[in-house]
């Protein structure tokens, strides 16, 4: 049973590094954290399993969402369209349309039903792949929408959309983890991660991903298929 005067957050958890970093953060705060992880219809199915693995490592509650973006498509993460294994100039063809929204907007529900005023998500605009719905703008128009749109907002009960991790680098957010503990061999950041968890090592997220730990000067824990 919940305690009224209890402090809640619900914590967006994909599997991957940023988000298990942010749950770590909001653990670390004092929060009780109940992470929700969406299953998409993502190819990368290995981070499912691995939020699975982090959450119960932080000893956060886990839901698990089911909705298939893949009747879609419209990217490489969710649709017969190969992962780049070069960077590219703009938006980059992982983008999955509209993903952070709607992951806000399941998180902003489940917010409210927990009597909660805090959302936490891993997004970061220095060290990411360019996808729009990663920056503060789109954050702050989501917390203002989420305010004028559910019952909690309206009477009163303001919600917080938590960003941490919006202004680090790559380094600093794996720093900032490692201090508080997230063992990041759990983790699955790879775009075309195997069955088995392991990284492909050339896709955009496997390069920010090494290049954060080298900077860092943290041993990368990443398993990769080629070892």
């Amino acid at each position: 049973m919940h305690q009224p005067n209890e402090k809640k957050a619900v914590v967006l958890l994909s599997g991957g590094l940023d988000s298990a970093t942010v749950l770590a953060i909001a653990t670390d705060l004092g929060y009780r954290c109940f992470a929700l992880s969406v299953d998409y219809g993502q190819r990368h199915r290995s981070e499912l399993r691995a939020a699975e693995n982090i959450a119960a490592s932080m000893s956060a509650a886990l839901k698990t969402v089911r909705l298939d973006l893949r009747t879609f498509g419209g990217s490489a993460l969710t649709d017969d369209i190969d992962v780049p294994v070069e960077e590219s100039d703009g938006i980059p063809v992982t983008y999955v349309p509209a993903r952070n929204t709607i992951m806000l907007s399941l998180a902003l529900a489940w917010a409210e039903v927990l009597g909660s005023g805090n959302i936490f998500i891993g997004v970061n605009a220095v060290d990411y792949s360019g996808y729009p719905d990663c920056r503060p703008e789109f954050i702050n128009a989501f917390e203002k929408m989420a305010n004028l749109a559910t019952k909690a907002g309206v009477i009163g009960n303001r919600l917080v959309v938590h960003t941490p991790l919006i202004e680090l680098s790559k380094a600093d957010i794996i720093r900032q983890g490692a201090a508080l503990g997230v063992d990041y061999a759990m983790t699955v950041s790879c775009y075309q991660a195997d069955d088995a968890g392991r990284a492909c090592g050339v896709c955009d997220s496997c390069r920010i991903r090494a290049a954060g730990f080298r900077a860092a000067d943290i041993a990368d824990p990443t398993r990769y298929q080629s070892a």
